[in-house]
């Protein structure tokens, strides 16, 4: 089953994919930054960038194409993007 996911007014969107246990997205965000939360653990790999996250350390860290980051369950991050960019979310 696909799903369509709008946030942010518009200027996040994803894709939704869910094949027995594994669930996916894909998705684009426009230049901005944008606060999320997460309910399971997600592996978020970064299509096109760079989108820089806010680690727990208090510091801005950036990611380019090919690179991942791990997203705890249950807690919130900030993301910006400062041109449009995409991503893959694994969720586990």
């Amino acid at each position: 089953m696909i799903s369509v996911n709008t946030y942010m007014d518009g200027k996040v969107k994803s894709l939704g994919f869910k094949k027995d246990d594994a669930v996916f997205t894909a998705g684009v965000l426009m230049p901005g930054q944008y606060t999320f939360s997460t309910e399971k653990e997600e592996h978020i790999t970064v299509t096109l960038g760079p989108i820089h996250f806010f680690m727990p350390d208090g510091d801005w860290k950036t990611y380019t194409a090919g690179e991942t980051i791990i997203i705890p369950a249950n807690v919130k991050f900030d993301l910006k993007a400062d041109s449009a960019a995409s991503y893959i979310c694994a969720y586990k």
